[in-house]
């Protein structure tokens, strides 16, 4: 098969599969639900790193050490350890908002839906909801919950089940007497299967989805064969122009905070961390080496190896944002998109990384992530080290990471800077032959 029969298969396979995806209401809502809390998401992070800062302990004594822990604790508690509800508002709000509807009452619609479907009993005392289950634990349960939620409330509008007001009343008040009927209208129907629920082996659909769902899905997310898989997949929607990151991430994010939650938790506790696969392990290891593909190793081979005009441009052009882990220029100007020249590496670099951490994660060579959430801006080596839990052992990991994609990369990129710089001299020499022949004439 011939390179462009090849690239022909690819598209045909690939390509109306991504546009799906990347065009499907539930997964772009789910997306931007996430948006709405990683702000929220980091700050609680920071604050986390903070409080565990390294050789504090010794530092200071057990009494002043646990108050400066208290002391800090709310700013993760009232925004990490309760993610679930802005993630819940957030996939509300958007998908209410893509039917043309007031967004904010899908936000708030769901969010009381999930609240009536949530046990509310903590060690035999009522009315009282575990915060764990307002965090990554409740995810799976307030996606569903916001998708269903925000499709009764729309069906119910769309009916124009609704209570009109006479003209004259504040827009403010019309707008919230016309919501009434079908926010009540849904919230009725979670509370009916809230009281089906208590009468099956279940007894919560909490325990329902984290029994059938949730739990066989964690298993599968957070092995190493699954993660591939995910990368791969990242890589060839990104090949063909279509941002993979955010078409995988929103299949896994859910799966991948869950398992980040618990390695939190247990980071907290001061307890072996459960996982290496989570959240961090890919936005740390993986995109935080200059974005997807680790493109920051390519940047710095083209400093140390780049002959071409255009090849040097683009490593200076890309570098500042590279650092940062902003990568378009790269992806756009080497490019990376639909030239076969560097498919190989692209793909098989990230694998490569993938394989070797995980490894060296699983051997106890380097921490696992402790569940704290870098900003996905943070510099290299800066990010490793808090992603886990302030060990320098995650700033050499990424170093000698970096170094791997750079010897993957060395062949390919200099076959692509030999073939520009050849097109270059041979665009030079007809222009000066051009310039020779007008002087003649």
């Amino acid at each position: 098969m011939n390179q462009n029969k090849w690239m022909g298969v690819l598209e045909n396979l690939l390509l109306p599969l991504a546009d799906k995806l990347n065009n499907n209401r539930y997964l772009t809502a789910l997306r931007d639900g996430f948006m709405v809390a990683l702000p929220l998401i980091i700050f609680g992070s920071i604050f986390v790193v903070i409080a565990n800062f390294p050789f504090l302990d010794r530092v200071l004594s057990e009494e002043a050490y646990a108050a400066y822990q208290n002391a800090l604790g709310p700013a993760s508690a009232a925004t990490l350890s309760i993610m679930g509800l802005f993630v819940i508002i957030g996939i509300g709000y958007k998908l209410t908002e893509h039917y043309g509807l007031e967004g904010i009452y899908g936000g708030v619609v769901s969010l009381a839906a999930f609240l009536i479907m949530t046990p509310q009993v903590l060690e035999n005392v009522t009315g009282v909801i575990p915060t764990s289950v307002l965090g990554a634990e409740g995810l799976f349960l307030g996606i569903f919950t916001s998708f269903i939620a925000s499709e009764l409330y729309r069906y119910f509008v769309k009916k124009n089940w609704v209570i009109k007001m006479p003209a004259g009343v504040p827009d403010a008040v019309s707008r919230s007497f016309s919501a009434l009927i079908p926010i009540a209208l849904t919230l009725s129907v979670f509370l009916i299967v809230r009281i089906l629920f208590s009468y099956t082996p279940f007894e919560t659909a909490q325990n329902f989805i984290y029994t059938v769902i949730q739990q066989p899905l964690t298993v599968l997310g957070s092995g190493l064969p699954a993660t591939i898989v995910a990368v791969l997949l990242i890589q060839f929607f990104w090949f063909f122009g279509l941002h993979g990151q955010i078409i995988v991430n929103s299949v896994f994010d859910p799966i991948w905070f869950a398992l980040n939650d618990q390695n939190l938790k247990a980071f907290q506790a001061g307890e072996e961390l459960p996982n290496i696969i989570t959240k961090q392990f890919i936005d740390t290891f993986l995109v935080g080496m200059g974005g997807s593909g680790m493109t920051l190793a390519v940047i710095i081979l083209i400093f140390l190896i780049g002959r071409s005009r255009q090849i040097k441009e683009l490593g200076k052009l890309g570098a500042p944002p590279g650092l940062f882990n902003v990568n378009e220029p790269i992806i756009f100007g080497l490019p990376i998109i639909m030239n076969p020249l560097v498919l190989i590496p692209w793909l098989l670099a990230p694998v490569v990384v993938t394989i070797i951490t995980y490894t060296a994660m699983s051997i106890g060579l380097v921490p696992k992530p402790a569940g704290v959430i870098v900003p996905w801006t943070t510099p290299i080596g800066l990010s490793g080290f808090l992603a886990t839990g302030n060990a320098w052992q995650g700033a050499v990991m990424q170093i000698f990471n970096l170094f791997v994609v750079m010897a993957i990369w060395w062949p390919f990129l200099k076959i692509l800077d030999k073939q520009y710089y050849e097109r270059e001299k041979g665009d030079s020499s007809s222009s000066q032959a051009a310039k020779k022949a007008a002087v003649r004439d």
